[in-house]
Parts: structure tokens; sequence; C-alpha cells
């Protein structure tokens, strides 16, 4: 990559500046020895949300509240965050964090769990999009449920689809990574899905479901 290209990048994740309160919510992921979404890819949540004019959303993954923020603010002002996350001491930080961003309490529903014994539980075709940032070897399982939980025009993300740079390595990989190709593959041949893989952050991997 050249130089001019990195730092095309660089300005490209930076565009939208980050508040005090994210900030924060990153010093509390960091402290936790937790991954964020990079700003260039909570902007494009926030930009994502707001495009299928979100009531609705479905995060895996809570941490600290970081993909959050940048999601509700892209959704409608009545709309409602469903973030799940198997860690609760992670979940106080979001929802500090949250009530430090001013959105009220009945805008975010908190459910503490492992991801896969709860989104069997949410409502068929009851979402606008569905956000995947958890255990990268469910990704597979957590795009069948998405394909359930989202309503037609919905959107499903998958956060790290780059793996730091090892899903395009020819190398020996881990099985997350064999994972995420599988991953990949299974979303662009899908005839349910119009899929776009967008190189912000650790890749942003999005698709409408027809």
């Amino acid at each position: 990559m050249t130089g001019n290209r990195q730092t095309d990048w660089a300005f490209a994740d930076a565009y939208v500046a980050e508040d005090d309160v994210l900030r924060w919510a990153r010093d509390r992921a960091r402290e936790a020895g937790l991954r964020s979404v990079s700003p260039g890819t909570g902007a494009a949540l926030r930009l994502l949300a707001a495009s299928v004019d979100a009531k609705a959303v479905a995060e895996i993954g809570t941490g600290t509240g970081v993909s959050g923020i940048h999601l509700l603010h892209g959704m409608r002002p009545d709309g409602v965050l469903t973030t799940v996350d198997p860690e609760p001491e992670h979940q106080q930080f979001a929802r500090q964090a949250f009530r430090a961003c001013g959105f009220a309490s009945n805008r975010a529903r908190f459910i503490p769990g492992r991801a896969l014994d709860v989104l069997p539980r949410l409502a068929d075709a009851g979402y606008d999009l569905v956000f995947c940032d958890g255990d990268r070897l469910e990704f597979l399982d957590y795009l069948a449920e998405s394909l359930r939980l989202l309503r037609p025009g919905g959107l499903v993300v998958f956060e790290g689809v780059f793996a730091n740079g090892r899903t395009v390595d020819s190398g020996p990989q881990p099985t997350e990574v064999i994972r995420i190709r599988e991953l990949l593959r299974a979303v662009r041949e899908s005839q349910e899905l119009v899929p776009s893989l967008l190189p912000v952050g650790d890749g942003l991997l999005c698709a409408v479901k027809r």
C-alpha cells in the first residue's frame, strides 16, 4: 500500500469526529482488553442505521457501548437498540455511556447472555438492522439468525472480517479466519442478500435482505 493510500484511509477513519463520551467508552474497552470499532466503522454504522430509518436494531456484542452509541445516533428518535453480551459488567459501562450521551433509558434494551441463546427469542422480521460483533466462530450462525430477524430491506452487518489482514493471507490460518472466509462466501453467494464489503476499520461486511 502506498503512503498516500494509508494517509487517505487514516483521514477517512477520522473524518467524523468523536466526542468525550465515545472516548470514555473507548478507554473503558481498552482497560477491559476489548476491541472497539474504529471511528470510521462507527460513522459507517451511524450512516447505515440512518439509511434504513432504523427503529429496531439488534447488536451482538455490547462491549462498552462504542458501536451502540453510533447506532443510536443513526436511528430514529423513537428507535430501540437491543444489545446482547455475555458480560453484564461490560453492559454497565455501555449503559453509563448511553446515559451520558443523553439517550433515554428506554432507547436501549440490554440482554446479558450468549448470543445464540438470546437471538432465537427475538421476533421474526422485527428488526431493521442486525450488527454482529461477537464470536467470529459463530458468524455463520449469526447470519442464519439475522436472516430470520430482519424485515425485507433490512441490513445485516459484520465487523472485523479482515481479521487484521489474515483473511486474505495465503498462509495457514486459525479456525476463526476460516469461518470468516466461509461467511464471506455465503453472503456473496446468497440469493437472499445484496452484499458489499466496506474497507473501513477491520472490514465491514454489509448486506441488504431482499
